[in-house]
């Protein structure tokens, strides 16, 4: 490659065109593009745009080696031709309309990465885009990533838990909006005139492995906890960690959409209490816990009836053990205390499951030290799971407010609500024969504190919690 740079940071020459995508990471091409989004970032405001006319100059030479990085890439990545010639065309419009904001629903069209679910297959994604738990602005990203697809979850797919949005992806490089706790491509996130219908939603399974494995770790060792064989081998491979969140995430992804729903789970553009959204977490979670269940338990069925079973089923067998493993200690361990404390729903999610489980008597705390009752733990969670799945469809027959009202008696059933809570004291008739904004505004943003051992854990768990941003899965 020939490149020259100058103070405006405009380059002249090609780079070097890419064939193999297995080293495009390490190319000048991707270097070049790279840098270039990286460049961009500080000239654009949150909506995407540049507007400043006096950055335009400097935007347009940054966009002009970020189209050169896709052009020499491109050969690398024939699948995604079609979508990577409509990226060029997006980035010149943008630059020919004066920087507005950018609209990229062309190429987010072209790109159809659930049509290549091909274990280790890699996309090459640009987009100007906001990142779930990581910017909120819609800068441009540049990421390579990689396709994490292995038999056994092809063969799951084709059966009962079909699921063709579900796409699993390994982090190989990215820019700064994904060195973050990101662990998703979801292309609701991308700039764009209007919102087509979605086919794809993507997770970073490798990130989600990786940092299980390192919070889990250190957790077991705070709470001087006896991990079963299987679950500690979980802690020391990587590659079967992501298999099993793979596992765990295509059941969860599904469960979203199926059920006796009452409304809408993903409750687009609604307001409401975030304690509903820790159920409907929750509810996809207990879930895959019990689809995992019924997995393991038909094919040990199979085995002790003297059946042989195909490599395949052999892994959905030992993977189906691993996802209940999974559940557990990331919604314990992890959930619980990440984040801030302001309307985490997902912390009380966590908090939840680690309370039932005390109070059915298979999770104790005890001389220091935490133990399960495996045998018993099964049961427990999808007790659990059968109670949200209740709620549920009573309140098909319920007004949305009673719904609500119902969801928060199931979940003070077990977890303790804040002294100063309206909502545990009974809201008053004002509030009840009011809007549902007036319920949503009485919760308050920690409705559910950190019980005594949160606290604690929270304090010890702290700096762990902290090194897992922007962790890889190479990472150890």
């Amino acid at each position: 490659m020939s490149l020259i740079t100058s103070p405006s940071n405009a380059f002249i020459g090609e780079p070097e065109v890419v064939e193999d995508a297995s080293v495009a990471e390490t190319s000048a091409a991707w270097a070049l593009l790279k840098d270039a989004a990286i460049a961009l970032r500080p000239l654009q405001v949150k909506d995407g745009s540049v507007p400043n006319a006096a950055d335009h100059d400097a935007a347009r030479a940054h966009v002009d080696a970020i189209i050169a990085g896709i052009r020499a890439l491109a050969p690398a990545f024939p699948h995604d031709a079609e979508y990577l010639a409509a990226s060029v065309k997006d980035f010149e419009r943008w630059v020919a309309e004066g920087f507005g904001v950018p609209d990229f629903l062309d190429s987010l069209v072209a790109f159809q990465p659930q049509q290549h679910r091909v274990d280790g297959i890699r996309h090459l994604v640009v987009f100007p885009m906001y990142t779930q738990n990581g910017s909120s602005d819609r800068l441009v990203e540049a990421l390579i990533v990689q396709a994490i697809w292995p038999e056994f979850i092809a063969d799951l797919e084709a059966g009962e838990y079909g699921n063709k949005l579900f796409v699993s992806l390994r982090l190989i490089d990215f820019t700064p909006g994904y060195d973050t706790n990101s662990a998703v491509l979801f292309p609701e996130t991308v700039a764009m005139r209007e919102i087509p219908t979605f086919t794809w939603g993507a997770i970073f399974q490798d990130r989600e492995a990786a940092r299980y494995r390192r919070v889990v770790r250190a957790a077991s060792e705070i709470t001087n906890l006896d991990l079963p064989e299987r679950a500690a081998a979980m802690l020391a491979d990587q590659e079967l960690a992501e298999k099993t969140f793979v596992m765990w995430d295509i059941i969860h992804d599904r469960t979203h959409m199926r059920g006796d729903l009452p409304f809408d789970p993903f409750m687009i553009k609604q307001r409401m209490p975030f304690f509903l959204y820790s159920l409907e977490e929750m509810r996809c979670d207990m879930t895959a816990f019990r689809e995992s269940v019924k997995i393991e338990r038909a094919f040990d069925a199979r085995i002790a009836a003297g059946e042989q079973l195909t490599v395949s089923e052999q892994e959905m067998h030992d993977y189906a053990h691993l996802v209940q493993y999974a559940v557990i200690f990331d919604r314990i361990f992890r959930f619980s205390i990440t984040g801030n404390r302001t309307r985490n729903y997902d912390a009380v999610g966590g908090q939840l499951l680690f309370a039932w489980l005390h109070q059915r008597g298979v999770l104790h705390w005890t001389d220091t030290a935490l133990a399960f009752d495996w045998d018993n733990v099964p049961d427990a969670v999808v007790a659990l799971g059968d109670a949200i799945d209740d709620l549920y469809w009573h309140s098909i027959d319920r007004p949305k407010i009673a719904h609500w009202l119902a969801a928060y008696e199931l979940v003070r059933g077990t977890l303790t609500p804040h002294p100063a809570s309206q909502w545990a004291r009974g809201l008053s008739d004002d509030i009840l024969a009011g809007a549902p904004k007036g319920y949503t505004d009485a919760v308050l943003d920690d409705e559910f504190p950190l019980s005594m051992f949160f606290e604690t854990l929270d304090k010890k768990m702290k700096p762990v919690i902290e090194s897992t941003v922007g962790i890889r899965g190479t990472d150890d």
